[in-house]
């Protein structure tokens, strides 16, 4: 019979990672482990939270972002839209990951797909009027509630943990860099 694996408390959960961490692969040390599990955990438990109180409109969290990226550069000027690739970039997400995001915003009526006018061979991404109201109406409450989750943190807490996530971040883009670098990768 299969043992049934149960989520622990919040304040066991480090220590239950790094014990299964451990006993399935020998180290002592799965620091790195435990920080990669609790980094996912959160993120995850963002996205999840995040997409009901916004369930409303029925957005995820990435396709909040994409309608928060196009309003943006629509902000700055830019008239035309983006090409999917260059919302791939902003986003930091795969261009397939892209692709089942903008036809699900194109379903819901919130972007439009134009033919690029001076290179016939790419689609420009444009938020409709109903997606800019969308995402002027979203945006707000999306912020409140994500402030509200970090809410039980003092200032100077939360600035640490900013300062800590930002210099995590650099380290995993610095080795990518590194890796990238090396022959034969």
């Amino acid at each position: 019979m299969k043992e049934s694996c149960t989520f622990p408390p919040v304040d066991h959960l480090s220590t239950h990672v790094k014990t299964h961490f451990s006993s399935l692969t020998g180290r002592e040390d799965v620091v790195g482990a435990q920080i990669a599990a609790l980094v996912r955990l959160t993120a995850n438990q963002y996205e999840a939270q995040s997409a009901r109180r916004i369930g409303r409109y029925d957005l995820s969290g990435p396709r909040l972002g994409v309608l928060m990226c196009l309003l943006w550069h629509k902000h700055c000027g830019e008239t035309t839209g983006l090409t999917p690739s260059e919302l791939s970039l902003d986003q930091h997400i795969s261009r397939n990951t892209i692709s089942a995001l903008l036809r699900g915003l194109e379903d819901q009526g919130l972007i439009e797909r134009h033919i690029d006018r001076s290179d016939r061979r790419f689609f420009r991404i444009a938020l409709t009027d109903l997606g800019c109201s969308v995402a002027r109406q979203t945006a707000p409450q999306a912020i409140d509630h994500m402030n509200d989750l970090v809410s039980d943190f003092d200032p100077a807490e939360r600035s640490l943990l900013l300062d800590l996530l930002g210099k995590l971040y650099q380290s995993l883009l610095s080795r990518l860099s590194v890796e990238a670098a090396q022959p034969g990768s």
